[in-house]
């Protein structure tokens, strides 16, 4: 009998793995992302206490006829032509590429609102967490939307 690659069975692994040194607390809770086909997901708990302080996701109603912006990365896709190869980019100008995508425009959409729920409760420092993902995509793009936000991790 052959052996199946089951992708969520190895995230989840990851996910456990991660999760064993990270650890959300009152003062800097753990900022969750989950990522489905269609939808991207993004909570801040606060694990001492059990709790889900804060959430986020491309379901929420300010998002329902979300259009993308072309000014969302558009100042570091002119840096990104300006500069030459061998230089260094930053995490905003290595999605640059990607920003005209539909779902990782939701993504930094969807970090932006987690941020300014997240300081309107009081929180600005958290622990990513990544959820067993590649930091790549979509849950780059919610975590730049995040920290363009004010949210520091």
């Amino acid at each position: 009998m052959l052996k199946r690659f089951e992708a969520n069975k190895a995230r989840l692994r990851r996910h456990q793995r991660i999760r064993r040194h990270l650890t959300g607390t009152s003062v800097r809770p753990r900022l969750n992302v989950f990522r489905s086909g269609h939808h991207i997901y993004a909570q801040i708990i606060d694990d001492s206490n059990g709790r889900t302080l804060v959430a986020a996701s491309t379901l929420d109603e300010s998002l329902r006829n979300f259009t993308p912006e072309e000014k969302n990365l558009s100042t570091a896709t002119e840096q990104s032509e300006e500069a030459p190869k061998s230089a260094k980019k930053s995490q905003v100008e290595q999605l640059a590429g990607i920003v005209n995508n539909r779902k990782v425009a939701l993504a930094f959409a969807v970090g932006k609102l987690v941020a300014q729920r997240a300081k309107e409760h009081g929180v600005t420092q958290v622990v990513f967490d990544r959820g067993g993902y590649a930091y790549h995509g979509r849950v780059a793009a919610l975590a730049e939307g995040a920290r363009e936000e004010g949210l520091s991790f």
